[in-house]
This record gives structure tokens, C-alpha cells and sequence, in this order.
């Protein structure tokens, strides 16, 4: 399923918890490339991922310990999305 980096906001607007899955930081980063910033409180870093029949998806850290929070370790991420398409296509792309 091709895939769209996309670093504006506005798509992920409305975008809520859909599920969850464990990766390192880098393992995310060589998937879907650098995060946007968060909002620093809250979200550390954020990817907004829009595949090719328009389902958005968010990959995002949630209320971690350190406004810098880069985890080396295995980290449960957050899934966020309009619909459960949102997880199925996130997973296989990490499974990739």
C-alpha cells in the first residue's frame, strides 16, 4: 500500500486512539522517516501517514517522562486514525 509522509496537521485533525504497537524509535524513523514535533506536553513526536485510498493514520508517543523523549528501547506507540484501517495498515508496514 503506497504510502504519504505528510508533516501538515490538518490531516490528522478528528484522528483519534485506534491501537497500539511496540517498535524502537529508530525502527519508526526507518519506516516513516523523522517525526514532526509534538506539542512538547503531551505528544513528543508525531507521524502523520496518509496511504494511497485516503486513510490517516497517526503514530505518536503519549505522556512520556521527558519533553525529548527519543526511547531506545522497545516503546508501545499510540495508533491513532478515523477508522480501524488505520492500525491494520500501520502493522503491516512495520511488519515489512
Amino acid at each position: 500500500m503506497k504510502k504519504i509522509i505528510n508533516k501538515d496537521l490538518m490531516a490528522a485533525n478528528g484522528t483519534s486512539l485506534m491501537g497500539y504497537f511496540t517498535a524502537t524509535y529508530n525502527e519508526v524513523v526507518a519506516k516513516f522517516g523523522e517525526p514532526i514535533a509534538g506539542d512538547g506536553y503531551k505528544v513528543t513526536a508525531e507521524w502523520i501517514v496518509v496511504f494511497e485510498d485516503d486513510t490517516v493514520a497517526t503514530i505518536y508517543d503519549w505522556k512520556t517522562e521527558s519533553p525529548t523523549f527519543t526511547p531506545d528501547e522497545p516503546y508501545e506507540w499510540h495508533i491513532g486514525g478515523h477508522k480501524m484501517k488505520a492500525v491494520e495498515y500501520i502493522l503491516a508496514e512495520m511488519a515489512e
